[in-house]
């Protein structure tokens, strides 16, 4: 089973293209980090951790694509991928050139977590409706991936349109796009229409829902997909029961922390499960 890592990258942490190259020398497959443009000071939607106030990595982000774009010259191996990158907050004609650049300077190791947002403040400030977010998100991921497939591309849809247009570069493979978030049949009818996969945040349930999320990819014409736990926590026994559901790759999370912290995270991981 591949193991990969994901760290807040923020203005305070290690620097993404030294914690990909690190992850890479140790034997790590992948390199996921997250996106938040900005946190609202004046907000009511609670923090998705549970805590009663939101941890400072949040509001320090680093822009994921930007950061893997150095990453991807620091490595020759390491997946580069989002997790979760918010494309309902994103313009996607400019997105999806930023991600094909991105497979230019790293051919075939992109990967694109997406997510449909927890924070409704941060999404107002982008203009989107929220109770609609998760439409907008759907639109925006296939306008992209119309702008990565076709030679002529067009879109037309209730939140994006564009005539047909050449836009290069293409990306060298099929983007894989990952859905991320908690199961239901939403999702699952999103990841059997347009994603590549599922990113459960931590893995609690997934073997509980795997059945559900296999009916759906068969109602519509597909086969499974894969399914990678995001964010965990690991124990071999965690590991040993997602290896068992036939899961073939795991994303560890890093702490938030300068390289005297994250090195020998990386170091224990790396002893104990690589």
């Amino acid at each position: 089973m591949r193991l990969g890592i994901t760290m807040f990258a923020t203005d305070l942490t290690i620097a993404p293209h030294e914690l990909a190259a690190e992850a890479e020398a140790r034997g790590f497959a992948s390199l996921y980090l997250p996106e938040h443009t900005h946190i609202p000071v004046s907000r009511a939607t609670p923090p998705p951790t549970g805590a009663a106030t939101l941890p400072e990595e949040y509001s320090r982000t680093l822009d994921p694509l930007v950061s893997l774009a150095a990453a991807a010259v620091t490595t020759e191996r390491i997946v580069l991928g989002t997790g979760v990158l918010l494309p309902a907050q994103r313009e996607p004609i400019v997105t999806a050139k930023a991600v094909a650049t991105l497979d230019r300077l790293a051919p075939g190791r992109v990967a694109l977590g997406v997510g449909y947002g927890w924070n409704a403040e941060e999404g107002a400030d982008h203009g989107v409706p929220w109770k609609r977010r998760r439409a907008v998100a759907r639109e925006h991921v296939l306008a992209m991936r119309a702008l990565w497939t076709d030679e002529e591309a067009s879109f037309a849809g209730e939140f994006v349109g564009f005539a047909p247009s050449r836009a290069w570069p293409k990306p060298s493979r099929r983007v894989p796009v990952l859905l991320g978030g908690a199961p239901g049949p939403t999702l699952f009818a999103h990841i059997a229409e347009y994603g590549d996969g599922w990113m459960p945040i931590g893995g609690a349930g997934v073997g509980e829902a795997l059945p559900a999320l296999r009916r759906a990819c068969e109602d519509a014409g597909r086969g499974t997909v894969p399914v990678i736990p995001f964010g965990t926590l690991p124990t071999p026994g965690k590991l040993d029961h997602f290896a068992s559901l036939g899961i073939e790759e795991v994303v560890l999370r890093v702490p938030a922390g300068d390289r005297d912290s994250v090195l020998p995270v990386l170091d224990g991981y790396a002893h104990s499960y690589l």
